[in-house]
């Protein structure tokens, strides 16, 4: 039986979902302050592993995942550059939220366990479809 969703579409579906849940949870989603904080952070690193998805689905899940690891961190470091423009963008709420606004080390665990996630499941997904 053919699929009946493109596989950009997929993983676009996954990425908006993500989305949503991740915002769930940054306006509370019945979690601590700190909860919230690294499970934001892993849930914007799922969301951007789905992202690469969509780009480039037809590069290896291992490659995706190399490259969402390398976009989070790219962010997290850019967090350590300080401009006025840049600093205006990230006082927006839009900002804050895709580039965030402190550089925190321990946000690269956070994104390396969220593209992590997104990895097994797109495996354990894959696997299941056989």
């Amino acid at each position: 039986m053919p699929d009946p969703l493109p596989v950009r579409l997929r993983f676009l579906l996954l990425a908006v979902l993500t989305m949503a849940v991740g915002l769930w949870v940054h306006r509370g989603g019945g979690t601590s302050p700190a909860v919230r904080d690294v499970l934001g952070d892993a849930l914007w690193a799922m969301m951007i592993a789905w992202g690469m998805g969509t780009l480039a689905p037809g590069l290896s899940p291992g490659r995706r995942a190399v490259l969402a690891l390398a976009v989070c961190a790219a962010v997290e470091l850019s967090q350590l550059l300080h401009s006025p423009w840049l600093d205006a963008v990230r006082r927006t709420a839009a900002g804050r939220l895709v580039l965030g606004s402190d550089f925190d080390g321990r946000d690269l665990l956070a994104y390396a366990v969220g593209v992590g996630v997104a990895w097994g499941l797109e495996r354990t997904l894959r696997s299941g479809r056989r």
